[in-house]
């Protein structure tokens, strides 16, 4: 038996929980939330009892802090000494890894080479593997890449129509993000379904803070919509998705700001924040929808347009498809842009939807799509850090 820790460090949040392994049984989990904003949120489950706490959280160095004093305040462990193994989500792995590695000086090197193409993750991933190895210092830790599940994608995939140079000189392609999120709920969708994960195609919906969705037939990632960084795809909290990038030199052009700058409004002055001109988070954004905020209800319309464009196209893409599941944030407790966006697939998916069980769902794996629906619609909790842990034992031998 042993005690593993999965660290999951995204642009605004510090995910983690520790397992007892290979039982697979967790011991704590919680999360560091709204890191950054003016108000942080910090929550840690110790034997089936929350404890919260609301204070601000400005970096990720404060929420990793925060997560280790926890684990000794609430007798989780008397000593972290405890703790044998520990996993880290890393997003950005380019096309160097395929799959999970040990943290080494050289694989720890390429990761932060990599940082310019997930400038809001990478970085991150850093802060809390290093914050990790200093309190752990006498144990392994391992790198889990979201880009490694998307390593199957074809070159028609990947690629992008831009001179082949840009691809061999500098490895310009789509990577994707998520990986991990997308390969668990795809699992779990099928396990759910009583079916071979080979014998069936899934779309799954990672929806949160950031958002990807990722076209897996028989197993095997053939399309996702973040591109060569985390910026690409649909809407997300901060980061505009697609756009034209015409748009860049524009504005350039229009207001003097370097390419830096343009870069940094789009990372992160963009997409739900850009438009309500109200908060990155889609809570906040669902509160002035019912209060009749005109643009909280056009950032709600463009996100579900865009999710519906992405949806529809990797349908066609695959001929077919038996499942959509709605994962993460937004994902598993968002009623209203969960409702939107089936209703904006009804006649091309054939779906028929459970509208009114969808409003009372929240982070509960369940199917809310009616027995006639041509694709089964499922709410499907995310487990990336069960995921972490799995992996950590396989390639430490613990």
């Amino acid at each position: 038996m042993s005690k593993i820790i999965s660290v999951n460090a995204g642009s605004s949040s510090l995910k983690f929980q520790l397992f007892e392994m290979p039982s697979e049984t967790v011991l704590t989990s919680g999360i560091a939330e709204r890191i950054g904003l003016e108000e942080g949120i910090f929550t840690i489950k110790v034997n089936g009892e929350k404890h919260t706490k609301k204070l601000p959280i400005p970096t990720h160095n404060e929420a990793v802090d925060l997560l280790l004093k926890s684990l000794i305040e609430f007798g989780v462990v008397a000593d972290l000494n405890e703790i044998n193994g520990a996993g880290h989500r890393v997003v950005q792995g380019g096309d160097f890894f395929d799959q999970s590695v040990k943290v080494t000086p050289e694989s720890t090197k390429i990761v932060e080479d990599l940082a310019e193409l997930a400038p809001l993750h990478n970085p991150a991933n850093l802060i809390g593997y290093r914050a990790f190895a200093k309190a752990l210092p006498n144990i392994e830790h391992i790198f889990v890449f979201d880009t490694a599940f998307h390593q199957t994608m074809k070159p028609e995939a990947f690629m992008y129509p831009v001179p082949y140079e840009w691809y061999t000189d500098y490895k310009v392609r789509r990577y994707g993000a998520h990986g991990t999120s997308h390969q668990y709920v795809a699992e779990q969708t099928a396990k759910a379904m009583g079916k071979d994960i080979k014998d069936v195609n899934i779309i799954t919906c990672h929806l949160g803070n950031g958002a990807s969705i990722t076209a897996v037939e028989h197993g095997q990632c053939v399309n996702t919509s973040m591109g060569f960084t985390p910026l690409a795809g649909v809407m997300m909290g901060t980061r505009c998705g697609d756009i034209d990038p015409a748009i860049v030199t524009f504005m350039q052009n229009k207001t003097n700001m370097t390419a830096d700058e343009i870069n940094d409004i789009l990372n992160k002055k963009s997409g739900m924040l850009g438009i309500s001109g109200i908060s990155s988070d889609a809570r906040d954004i669902e509160d002035a929808v019912a209060e009749g905020n005109e643009r909280a209800k056009l950032t709600h319309a463009i996100y579900v347009n865009r999710v519906v464009n992405v949806v529809g196209g990797y349908f066609m893409q695959m001929g077919s498809v038996d499942a959509l599941a709605f994962t993460a944030g937004l994902g598993e407790n968002d009623t209203l842009i969960r409702e939107l966006i089936c209703k904006g697939l009804e006649k091309g998916l054939g779906l028929s939807m459970d509208y009114d069980l969808n409003k009372t769902i929240r982070g509960k794996e369940i199917v809310i799509s009616k027995p006639d629906s041509k694709v089964t619609v499922w709410v499907m909790p995310t487990n990336e850090e069960l995921v972490i842990a799995r992996d950590t034992v396989r390639i430490l031998g613990l």
